[in-house]
């Protein structure tokens, strides 16, 4: 069953990680796992210390390169009744400023890792303009 936007929030915001998809420059999409905070319909992640291959993230040049991104929440068990999937469809940009510590607060709150080592690269927000979601059955 389809899932109206205040579920989407709600099985979006209750995930500990999502994907995120960015456009690639061939136009192929990139998907990455992100830890973040929703808050409404501003989501945000961070690029954080654990170890990456180089600073230069292919996540980053795409979405300066073209602002749309999806991210992905979903639910898996073997009972397919309870399986279910949200997706965020928006707008993303770095952050800075007042915005981006706005941003990593709302990440420190979410996430006792971020409370012991703050993120200290880029902050990204996403503006969600539209929800999608299903679900195996009703809300709730």
């Amino acid at each position: 069953m389809q899932l109206d936007e205040g579920e989407c929030r709600a099985r979006l915001g209750a995930v500990p990680v999502a994907r995120l998809a960015t456009l690639s420059p061939d136009g192929a999409p990139h998907l990455v796992p992100i830890t973040f905070a929703l808050e409404a319909d501003e989501l945000v992640f961070a690029i954080d210390h654990k170890p990456k291959t180089t600073t230069d993230l292919a996540r980053l040049r795409n979405l300066r390169r073209d602002p749309r991104v999806t991210v992905l929440g979903d639910h898996y068990t073997d009972n397919w009744s309870e399986l279910w999937w949200v997706r965020a469809d928006g707008f993303a940009r770095e952050l800075d400023g007042a915005g981006r510590d706005r941003a990593v607060e709302k990440l420190v709150a979410e996430y006792e890792q971020y409370r012991e080592v703050r993120p200290d690269g880029p902050v990204v927000g996403i503006r969600i303009a539209r929800w999608t979601g299903w679900s195996g059955s009703a809300p709730g």
